[in-house]
């Protein structure tokens, strides 16, 4: 699926000469309108009337984005969209004329497809000729008596495949496909694919119940999260590593595709909720905000490993020291230096992080652990956690509005309040997740407790904490 898990139509297509099974068949790569030309060439007759004509086209568009859309093959392990094979998908036939009048019509509606009234996923509009076979979809030759009594294409679409269908029109153009992430989903990750990879596991689990269900399903990858992802590859007969690597990646959509029966008439369908984005996909020079200073923390602790990567002030504004730095970062791992960050971009900036984090822990001089690099959010659990409850039951002691949570080593709803009032005190975005801006607050503001710097007049004894035997 595309980055944005909403369908585009695709600029090429790749088709397999042959049945799936038929490992020695070519592969060609054409323009998705071409295939489109050849497929209704190979399937209909230029004779019939322009309502049926219409309706045929529009459900092989259909049919054909289905495949796509839903990764059918791809996630079978095949490295093509579709096949030639007729007992599978619609005829091809390399190098077939195209006749005139199929021509005309799809380079009008090449862009359009059919979906359900509330899904988000094209409609699998199976159709067949309706003499020597019949189907649950759309009869060719159906669809000609019905433009002979007046239907027209919406209403022989309708007539086949019900009331509740919708045309789409003018889909934009582009890559379809959404490449599995750029490295291993695991536990602190920040990215729209692990909330994609979490509703999933979610409906997965309501056929399979041992998948522990995911209860607060975000952006963020959780402990919640690996749990499930471990009981998915157990019981799939995969490597339990609790990770979302390329294999479970696929193997997650394979087994959704299934139990929402996408790739039938009456599938279970994809709701917008489900694909819709919640991270900014890109961000450019000149943008401002939380994500550019979550950003450039990041940066700036990679800068002083990397000399190649200059430091930047973090003011969450993307300006030239942060493009220079992006720029940086992406010409030391090989990707285009554009100065933009993108998913790719990310994750290289993120990955070196984490390969850093460890040693800026181990060498940091001040009394509160440094940023570990992985977002803490409600369902996640471990010795961070600990540390973030115990540094906010230390300032819950002079700020009264704070609540301070038990130190349990697990993210509850008495953690997230907190939080979530911190974040108010100091001018932080309130989301009740802890990241590196949240936490450098949290550790910062504790330190000048615990150096008795820093408290309001009635509300700080002085006491001293053992913060070396509590951390």
């Amino acid at each position: 699926m595309n980055d944005g898990l909403l369908p585009v139509i695709p600029e090429k297509i790749t088709v397999h000469l042959g049945a799936s099974s038929d490992r020695n068949a070519e592969n060609v790569t054409v323009d998705f309108p071409e295939y489109i030309k050849n497929c209704a060439s190979c399937e209909i007759y230029p004779t019939w009337p322009e309502a049926s004509l219409y309706a045929n086209i529009y459900a092989i568009i259909s049919f054909t984005m289905n495949r796509v859309y839903t990764e059918y093959y791809r996630t079978r392990g095949y490295d093509f969209d579709i096949t030639s094979n007729t007992a599978e998908d619609q005829s091809f036939i390399r190098g077939h004329a195209v006749f005139d009048t199929v021509n005309t019509v799809v380079d009008r509606i090449f862009n359009s497809y059919i979906k359900r009234s509330g899904n988000v996923e094209p409609l699998f509009a199976a159709y067949c000729n309706g003499t020597t076979t019949v189907c649950r979809g759309l009869s060719q030759w159906g669809s000609v008596s019905l433009a002979q009594n007046g239907y027209t294409a919406y209403g022989i679409l309708k007539y086949y495949y019900g009331d509740d269908i919708e045309i789409v029109e003018n889909a934009p153009v582009g890559s379809l496909r959404m490449a599995e992430p750029p490295m291993p989903l695991r536990v602190g990750i920040a990215d729209d694919a692990v909330r994609f990879a979490g509703l999933r596991l979610n409906r997965i689990g309501k056929n399979y119940p041992a998948i522990p269900k995911i209860s607060n399903v975000s952006v963020i990858f959780t402990q919640e999260t690996e749990a499930a992802v471990k009981e998915f590859q157990r019981i799939f007969g995969m490597e339990q590593n609790g990770t979302v690597d390329q294999s479970t990646w696929y193997r997650i959509q394979f087994v959704y595709s299934g139990v929402k029966r996408l790739n039938e008439v009456e599938s279970e369908g994809v709701s917008l909720d489900e694909v819709s984005l919640q991270l900014p996909s890109v961000m450019y020079k000149g943008e401002t905000g939380i994500y550019v200073s979550v950003l450039q923390y990041y940066l700036r602790a990679v800068s002083i490993y990397y000399a190649e990567v200059p430091s930047v002030a973090v003011d969450g504004i993307y300006g030239d020291e942060t493009e220079a730095a992006v720029k940086a970062i992406q010409m030391l791992f090989g990707l285009e230096p554009t100065g933009a960050i993108d998913r790719s971009t990310l994750f290289a900036i993120y990955d070196v992080y984490l390969g850093v984090s460890d040693v800026i822990r181990q060498s940091s001089s001040t009394a509160a652990s440094a940023y570990g690099g992985q977002l803490l959010t409600v369902g996640s659990s471990g010795e961070d956690v600990a540390r973030l409850q115990f540094y906010i039951r230390t300032l819950s002691s002079v700020y009264e509005s704070i609540a301070p949570p038990e130190i349990t080593g697990t993210y509850g709803p008495e953690t997230e309040r907190a939080v979530k009032e911190i974040q108010q005190l100091f001018g932080i975005t309130v989301t009740g997740i802890t990241g590196p801006l949240t936490w450098d607050a949290i550790t910062g503001e504790y330190e000048l407790i615990a150096d008795g710097e820093s408290f309001n007049s009635g509300q700080y004894g002085g006491d001293i904490y053992d913060t070396g035997a509590r951390q």
